[in-house]
């Protein structure tokens, strides 16, 4: 059989670097250590490998959870072979920590090494108001994988205040502290409407990764 769909582009990567990137839009892990994964993102595997869901490693990660509903959906995949791990088409990228930590929205969370620290936290001021806007910060010494809906862009907001849409905020530096800034003014004039009258504020050494995309849209009730 002949085909274009057989060029070597669209075959498997045979690197034997443990995270790599299949296409720009998928990414290969190969095992060894365990990873924590979302639920849903796995595409395809070739070996045998175990997916179970992962606990809340404690009681106050369970009460977070419980609340918030982040962190509910991590599993725990274990095996020898390859994994690949994708989501809509999305655009994929990896983060080497060396120490430092990233907080994630969730949303945007591919996968990490389970060595990798984590926890739920949630903005400093964020109400009820604005739904809560709980993420998950890893750290330690691992790789990240996060999706980017579109390529990403990264903010430095060391050198001015820098205010990002909560649903198009991909992840940003863990010393980073944001806030919520409301302005019902603007909620009409930006944006999709009424959640726009809330922004993530950014100031500090630090950066943010911003995704050209909102998210799905908001559908006002009926």
């Amino acid at each position: 059989m002949r085909s274009e769909l057989f060029a070597e582009a669209n075959r498997e990567s045979q690197s034997t670097e443990r995270w790599v990137l299949q296409s720009k839009k998928m990414l290969r892990v190969g095992f060894g250590p365990e990873v924590l994964a979302a639920k849903g993102a796995m595409v395809a595997y070739q070996g045998q490998f175990d997916f179970k869901h992962e606990g809340s490693g404690g009681l106050g990660k369970f009460m977070k959870k419980m609340v918030s509903g982040e962190g509910g959906s991590l599993m725990r995949v274990g095996g020898q072979g390859e994994v690949f791990f994708a989501r809509q088409g999305a655009d994929v990228f990896t983060l080497t920590l060396e120490g430092e930590g990233i907080t994630i929205n969730t949303s945007n969370l591919l996968a990490f090494d389970a060595n990798l620290q984590w926890d739920i936290k949630m903005l400093a001021n964020a109400g009820m108001m604005t739904g809560g806007l709980f993420n998950l910060e890893v750290g330690g010494h691992g790789t990240v994988a996060v999706s980017s809906d579109g390529p990403p862009m990264v903010l430095d907001c060391s050198v001015q205040p820098t205010f990002v849409d909560p649903q198009a905020a991909i992840c940003w530096s863990q010393n980073l502290q944001p806030t919520i800034k409301n302005d019902f003014k603007m909620g009409s004039l930006i944006g999709r409407g009424s959640g726009e009258s809330f922004q993530l504020a950014f100031h500090g050494p630090g950066f943010v990764v911003v995704q050209p995309s909102e998210g799905v849209p908001i559908v006002a009730p009926a």
